[in-house]
């Protein structure tokens, strides 16, 4: 079902964005100076392309639950999922980027 899937994208994402945090707060204590934070940009990313799928998907296949005819809005929800991407995938090229200082 494609409903179900939207709901794993999005449970996936924020397992991913959680990971994400606790390795940075990981590798800001491990890390060597100048070390970037790969592992955690990656799940950053990953995190984001989740929140877009699961969009995505529920871009298409809205009209399946609804009727095209009765013009019901989208909501806040799927507007903040369509916010969380740019955001997401965002932090986790600067992630990528970012160098540890002293």
């Amino acid at each position: 079902e494609w409903l179900q899937s939207v709901q794993a994208m999005m449970i996936l994402s924020i397992i991913f964005s959680v990971l994400s945090l606790f390795l940075f707060f990981c590798q800001l204590f491990t890390l060597t100076k100048g070390g970037r934070f790969y592992l955690t940009g990656i799940f950053q990313i990953l995190a984001g392309l989740c929140v877009m799928s699961g969009a995505a998907i529920f871009t298409v296949r809205h009209t399946d639950w609804h009727q095209a005819s009765e013009n019901i809005p989208y909501g806040f929800a799927y507007i903040l999922a369509w916010l969380a991407f740019p955001l997401a995938l965002a932090s986790g090229i600067i992630y990528v980027i970012l160098r540890k200082r002293e």
